[in-house]
């Protein structure tokens, strides 16, 4: 069976947690410490991709999730 992603991309997802580990990884423009394991893998994988590394595209579920959702408005009943 094929590799999902190449060894040089598991090595930067790698170097990705033992920084969160250690504390010092930190996200985008917020820079707020991240404390998630999903979100250091997703930080790991995204600098695999601006490297040129063998890592699958982003799934189209992921950038869902992010889309905030409208409230309904209740009708009050009398």
């Amino acid at each position: 069976m094929a590799r999902k992603y190449s060894r040089k991309a598991s090595g930067d997802v790698g170097r990705a947690m033992k920084k969160r580990k250690a504390g010092t990884l930190r996200s985008g423009r917020s820079k707020k410490k991240v404390k998630s394991r999903k979100q250091a893998i997703a930080i790991g994988l995204s600098e695999a991709r601006a490297k040129g590394r063998k890592v699958p595209k982003k799934s189209k579920k992921a950038s869902k999730k992010r889309k905030t959702s409208k409230k309904r408005k209740s009708s009050k009943k009398r």
